[in-house]
């Protein structure tokens, strides 16, 4: 990948300890693992994948930019969200992979404001060093709101308020699969003696080979005899859900991510997938490239999460594009709360709104999607720009 920045020696030593344990479990599996497998291993080894290990992933520094650290309007305005499903019912905030913790202290600034702190704010951070990062966070910049702030190593049993999840479900391991006109197939990983390579194995019966048939009415598998049509299957995205419909007893689940509906995921020009890699703010689509040191994700098929999220007594609430989910939830008045004239604090903000909400930027890519349990009032992010029929 001669146009993406050389690493370090010592960060290519770490990534090359990385392809010696993915080699390593290749090896013991019996020549061939799937590609789930594989990205579980790149992105989630402890203290080795990409996000446990050391390396800033974050920011201009790091491989890419989420929206809580493109500005604080994010989390002010999704706070809103959160301060009315508190209202309703109280309870707590459940964050699902927070990141540097900037949308946890933006929320928590803006509740406190608003007068709808949470009980506690609990996190789920699979990440030893990100939890680090989350807790300096706080001691640095809201000491006194600390104290709320949990970190869980695990799904609590029973859970009533707000879960929260930005940009997750893109980063659960997927498993790739060939519709071809021979029948279904599963693309995996193997090591060809000098580096890591694909090959393809016959689906047999299983969730996936079960998954991947009921979506042959969507793909034609002859309009790609030759090099077949390619696409991810997310199976942790279906277990996630399942396991917050069996913890959530009363409130709201709010998920914002990248992705589509079904038929515009499984799309005819669509046929080598989504997957996409990101390393130092260069986007390209080798997952073997510096395993360790680059984030590996694939767009969400929205249309899966809400058919599991139903069979598990979850109701879908809202699906609409980040823009939409943000101005419903008041973001254009948060921004008139600096005054125009004071444009040293003004412009940035409006030019951070821009990037939020701009089609061209992450305003029609990224969606929000809520489910509820137990709750008959409507969210307030999705009072409009609704989309569920795309689902």
């Amino acid at each position: 990948m001669p146009s993406l920045p050389i690493p370090s020696k010592a960060a290519l030593l770490h990534s090359r300890a990385v392809q010696e344990l993915i080699r390593a479990e290749i090896v013991a599996a019996g020549g061939w693992i799937s590609f789930a497998r594989y990205m579980e291993l790149a992105l989630y080894a402890p203290g080795m994948g990409y996000y446990s290990g050391g390396a800033v992933k974050f920011g201009g520094t790091g491989d890419f930019v989420t929206a809580p650290e493109i500005s604080p309007l994010f989390g002010k305005a999704v706070a809103r969200q959160a301060a009315q499903v508190l209202e309703l019912m109280g309870g707590d905030i459940l964050e699902f992979g927070a990141g540097t913790g900037k949308l946890a202290l933006d929320m928590l600034l803006e509740l406190e404001k608003l007068g709808y702190l949470p009980g506690r704010y609990l996190i789920l951070e699979v990440s030893a060093e990100l939890q680090q990062r989350q807790r300096e966070l706080f001691e640095k910049r809201a000491p006194h709101l600390a104290p709320r702030v949990d970190w869980l190593e695990h799904l609590p049993a029973r859970f009533n308020g707000l879960v929260l999840a930005n940009e997750v479900l893109d980063a659960m391991p997927v498993h790739l699969v060939v519709w071809r006109d021979a029948g279904l197939f599963e693309r995996g990983v193997v090591w060809n003696g000098a580096a890591l390579e694909w090959s393809e194995r016959p689906l047999v019966d299983g969730e996936l080979f079960a998954v991947a048939r009921e979506l042959n009415s969507q793909i034609d598998p002859g309009r790609g005899a030759v090099s077949g049509y390619v696409s991810e299957i997310n199976l942790a995205a279906r277990g996630f859900m399942r396991s917050l419909a069996g913890v959530l007893q009363q409130g709201a689940i709010v998920l914002i991510d990248y992705g589509f509906g079904r038929s515009e995921y499984y799309h005819p020009q669509r046929d080598q997938g989504t997957l996409m890699c990101h390393y130092r703010h260069h986007a390209h689509d080798n997952p073997f490239y510096l395993p360790g040191l680059q984030d590996i994700t694939s767009h969400v098929d929205f249309s899966a999460v809400t058919e599991v999220a139903a069979d598990a007594g979850l109701e879908l609430r809202g699906y609409t594009t980040q823009a939409h989910f943000l101005i419903n939830c008041g973001v254009t008045e948060i921004l008139a709360q600096t005054p125009a004239e004071n444009t040293g604090d003004y412009l940035p903000l409006a030019n951070q709104l821009q990037k939020l909400v701009s089609p061209a930027e992450m305003g029609e890519l990224f969606k929000a999607i809520a489910f509820s349990k137990n709750i008959l009032q409507p969210l307030a992010g999705f009072v409009s720009g609704d989309r569920s029929r795309l689902l």
